[in-house]
């Protein structure tokens, strides 16, 4: 089960953090998942790039390319997205793309080395109308020979059985920010209605991609919060985008202050730790970060990236940018 029960207590305040095992009975409480964002930061990236070479192949990222596919005119409230309807961001609504013009995307994205697509649908939950229109997507991108995301909202009974019969492989639904801050960022919907939503895409043999956004007025003991939530699930989501919040005017979270560099940095290492086996992707706000900062969030563990110029309705990193990074840090493609 994947519950808010679930999320652990800083009850043992000495307790020494857990073993980085990726086993599902490894338990994280607040407590300890705290006691790694305190220790000294190269300490910290030491350990955390350990972790990730007991794992995966150094310098090995994988790419993934983000659609989205139907823009705009979500009823949620969430404070951080231009596509709400309850926020004046002067987005433009577009309907479901056309199967042929995904599948256009889908051939880009190959071609420049992604291995993964995902597809983005700003819903609340899907009509099966529209979700019988993207299984029909995950099929034909599936005979590309790529992998396949799509994020949906919050699904319905028989929904996610439904993506697992067209050979959906990753089903994202971020749990977005500390469980004590979950009401100030959103109210339509709770956190765990989105921990229901997981729990069906897991049940449905689907992989899950699960993370949140860091910058949103969170503390620190939140963000550890954040993490030990996901990390106790069983097992952990499979891929764990960690975000930089990108402010957005016309959102609730326009006006944000900006997080520590480092403050981010140390977020990537101790999802690491926690998540020794997960794809952790550096995802959005990666536009504003330098490469030097980038270079970091590498070497804290971050072995997955969003490729190309969009991220759903928000800019992304340069396609070209990133050749060059790679190349110059020694990082291969996957």
């Amino acid at each position: 089960m994947i519950t808010t029960s679930h999320l652990p207590t800083a009850q043992s305040a000495n307790r020494s953090p857990a073993p980085a095992t990726g086993k599902p009975d490894t338990r994280w409480e607040v407590a300890a998942v705290e006691a790694l964002f305190a220790l000294p930061f190269l300490d910290l990236l030491f350990r955390a790039q350990q972790t990730h070479r007991e794992h995966f192949k150094a310098g090995e990222v994988q790419r993934s390319t983000l659609l989205s596919i139907k823009t705009g005119g979500c009823s949620e409230d969430c404070g951080y997205c231009s596509q709400s309807a309850r926020h004046d961001t002067n987005l433009t609504r577009a309907r479901m793309m056309p199967l042929d013009e995904v599948l256009e995307h889908a051939r880009a994205a190959k071609a420049k080395g992604s291995s993964r697509f995902c597809m983005g649908a700003a819903w609340r939950g899907p009509k099966d109308k529209d979700l019988d229109a993207v299984a029909e997507m995950v099929r034909e991108i599936k005979k590309l020979g790529m992998e396949t995301c799509v994020t949906l909202g919050m699904l319905g009974e028989g929904q996610a059985e439904k993506l697992a019969e067209a050979g959906l492989d990753y089903y994202n639904h971020n749990i977005d920010t500390a469980p004590e801050n979950y009401k100030n960022i959103i109210t339509t919907h709770t956190l765990q209605d989105r921990l229901d939503t997981l729990e069906k895409v897991r049940e449905a043999g689907i992989h899950i991609c699960s993370g949140g956004i860091i910058g949103m007025g969170e503390s620190q003991a939140g963000r550890a919060g954040l993490i030990a939530q996901l990390a106790n699930m069983d097992p952990p989501p499979e891929s764990v985008p960690i975000n930089k919040l990108v402010p957005i005017p016309g959102t609730p979270l326009a006006d944000g202050a900006e997080i520590d560099p480092f403050d981010f940095v140390r977020s990537i290492a101790v999802a690491r730790i926690t998540m020794p086996t997960s794809y952790v992707r550096l995802s959005a706000g990666r536009e504003q970060m330098s490469d030097e900062l980038q270079a970091l969030c590498f070497m804290a563990g971050a072995n997955s990236i969003f490729y190309g110029a969009r991220l759903l309705t928000a800019d992304n990193t340069d396609a070209g940018r990133d050749e060059r990074l790679f190349e110059r840090l020694g990082l291969v493609s996957i």
